[in-house]
């Protein structure tokens, strides 16, 4: 019996099984919970750290100025204008052509000196008529004087034959009469000559009006006039020249508003700046407070006239000046700035009411206050005039606070 052949061999694999979950899986999923458990604690943390960080005030940094002495000046600001001490205006009394000018911008005259000269032919040949007319009533006189002589003696001589009965009486009356009318004719001769007189004087003066001179020992300033202009004095002196007087001394005319001029006193200092020359100070003296109010737009001014010297002739007539009027001043005082008076500490207590006026200084990093009497103030600086102050203390202006520093917000 033959054995039947092995059957062939199954080269099949079955399908594997799921593998089985391993231990260590429970352990990782413990420790993430951990991680995230520390996680939200340190955040905690540090929202809390953070929260009582920003809670907490930011130190306070205290600025100080040293106490000193130096002088303190109190002044009234104003602008003003330059001018002359003394101007005349020279003008023309009588109408006419300008036949001649002998004066210009700037020339040195001296009193009486003809400076113009208007055509004298007109008033010349009026002088010349008014003459003659006198010198005609001067003739009328002496032959109605003459007349006279002869009708007194006329007279006189008829009554003294009218008692012997040699002349009538009525040829005495007759002679009386004419007499008598020639003394009146010789009286009223002798009032036209006046009249006439009177005339050629006036003539004669408005001839010397044609030549126009200076009233005064100065400057020209101004010329408005030229050769052959005809100049009309009907109704209004024309002004043809402005002379100063003496521009080695000129004034500022200042208006200071009614707030200042209380404290504006006549001999105070002044100082003062014109645009031409910026870097150089001017110094004057005040001469006139005037009491007359000049208002622009409602608003009051007064006038206040400051003179100052000119001799190297630096100050122009019609110079804008910024004027500085010293009303009060101190020298080698102990002073402090106005931010010392006016600094408080945000929680310091309020002055009492009539207290009086009280610094702050550092004592132990902390302030203190100080009381002070002051005095006169600059609006910069205030003097002290008594207190606990010393030279070189340091009084507090003003304060800084540190800004907070806030963990969430990165620094750059």
């Amino acid at each position: 019996m033959t054995a039947s052949p092995n059957p062939p061999a199954n080269t099949q694999r079955p399908p594997p099984s799921a593998p089985p979950e391993p231990a260590a899986a429970p352990r990782r999923r413990r420790r993430r919970v951990a991680v995230l458990a520390a996680l939200a604690v340190g955040v905690a943390a540090a929202i809390a750290i953070g929260w009582r960080t920003v809670g907490a005030p930011p130190p306070v940094h205290y600025v100080t100025a040293k106490v000193g002495r130096g002088d303190i000046t109190r002044a009234v600001t104003a602008t003003g204008t330059v001018n002359p001490i003394l101007t005349v205006i020279v003008g023309s009394a009588v109408s006419g052509i300008i036949q001649d000018i002998s004066c210009d911008y700037n020339t040195i005259v001296k009193l009486g000196q003809i400076c113009a000269r208007i055509d004298p032919r007109p008033y010349q040949a009026v002088v010349d008529q008014d003459r003659a007319a006198v010198a005609v009533d001067q003739a009328q006189l002496r032959k109605d004087e003459a007349s006279l002589d002869y009708a007194r003696g006329n007279y006189r001589r008829l009554a003294s034959l009218v008692p012997q009965r040699y002349a009538s009486e009525n040829a005495a009356d007759s002679a009386k009469a004419t007499y008598r009318q020639l003394e009146a004719q010789t009286a009223l001769d002798r009032a036209v000559i006046r009249q006439d007189e009177a005339k050629l004087a006036a003539a004669q003066a408005n001839l010397g009006y044609t030549d126009i001179v200076s009233p005064v020992n100065g400057i020209v300033v101004s010329r408005n006039v030229t050769i052959g202009q005809t100049v009309a004095a009907s109704f209004q002196t024309p002004t043809l020249f402005l002379i100063a007087t003496d521009l080695t001394r000129m004034q500022v005319d200042t208006n200071v508003s009614e707030g200042d001029i209380a404290d504006i006193r006549k001999g105070e200092a002044a100082r003062f700046t014109v645009l031409a020359f910026p870097g150089e100070t001017f110094d004057g003296t005040v001469t006139q407070v005037r009491q007359s109010p000049q208002t622009v737009q409602n608003v009051v001014t007064y006038d206040v006239v400051i003179e100052v010297d000119n001799r190297d002739l630096k100050l122009k007539p019609g110079m804008t000046a910024s004027v500085r009027i010293i009303t009060a001043a101190r020298a080698g005082v102990l002073r402090v700035p106005d931010q010392a008076l006016r600094f408080a500490p945000r929680l310091a207590k309020a002055a009492p009411a009539g207290g009086g006026a009280r610094v702050w200084v550092l004592r132990q990093g902390k302030p203190a206050a100080v009381p002070v009497v002051t005095g006169l103030d600059d609006d910069t600086n205030t003097e002290i005039v008594s207190g606990g102050l010393r030279d070189g203390d340091e009084v507090i202006t003003g304060e800084r606070r540190a800004r907070a520093a806030t963990p969430f917000v990165p620094r750059f």
